[in-house]
């Protein structure tokens, strides 16, 4: 009978006697949140080029107006449903950041139902947007504006898709760290990692509604206004 020797995986197990250190604990943490708001932050700036290729068209062919096709008879789209959208859209994003306000002043009550608020405000505006493509009075290429409003439609979906998708997982993730976190001082006082990277997720995701309304805001000038 004969015994095999016992042989150690390396990356499935410390080294005996291995210990991080307070600093090298703080550090991954920091690197953590770093990355976590670089992150966010990143999908804030590509977001907003994505859109500003849109607004570049839109002046580009508004300028160029070959043919007089680029608004025939003034053509518009549902000038209602537009402005509801708008609404909705703005409402929601200051109820977010009103929410986060209170959030960062130990309300998390407030922050909860804001949110879940915008969240609903976010669906209906999704709701919206498609039904008022069923209600075009005009075919996605019959002008220069048709083309660019049906890019500008199908582009703010996803925008409220992400945004809301965003804010949906972070109350959903509050709800199963909320005992946690309240046991350790709170949403703004836990140094728990995940309190710390919950809040640098937090920060990202209201600039990213503040973004969401900023769009919808300069874009229903364009299409309805000017």
């Amino acid at each position: 009978m004969t015994t095999e020797p016992e042989t150690r995986d390396p990356l499935a197990q410390e080294p005996p006697g291995f210990h991080e250190t307070p600093e090298e604990i703080e550090y991954e943490m920091r690197a953590a949140e770093g990355a976590m708001w670089t992150g966010g932050h990143l999908v804030i700036g590509i977001t907003a080029f994505f859109f500003a290729s849109l607004a570049f068209a839109y002046f580009y062919l508004r300028s160029a107006n070959n043919d007089a096709l680029w608004r025939p008879h003034s053509v518009t789209a549902p000038t209602n449903t537009g402005a509801a959208i708008f609404a909705v859209v703005v409402a929601s994003a200051v109820l977010n950041g009103y929410g986060t306000l209170r959030l960062r002043r130990g309300e998390t009550l407030d922050w909860e139902v804001a949110g879940w608020t915008a969240v609903l405000g976010g669906l209906v505006a999704l709701g919206l947007q498609v039904w008022q493509l069923t209600q075009l009075p005009f075919f996605p290429g019959s002008s220069g504006y048709a083309s660019c409003f049906v890019a500008w439609a199908g582009m703010n979906l996803a925008l409220l898709l992400v945004g809301v998708y965003w804010l949906e997982t972070l109350l959903a993730r509050w709800l199963r760290l909320r005992r946690a976190v309240t046991e350790d001082g709170g949403a703004v006082r836990s140094n728990l990692p995940v309190a710390r990277l919950f809040r640098a997720n937090l920060e990202a995701c209201s600039n990213f509604w503040a973004l969401i309304a900023l769009v919808d805001a300069l874009f229903w000038l364009l299409f309805y206004v000017i």
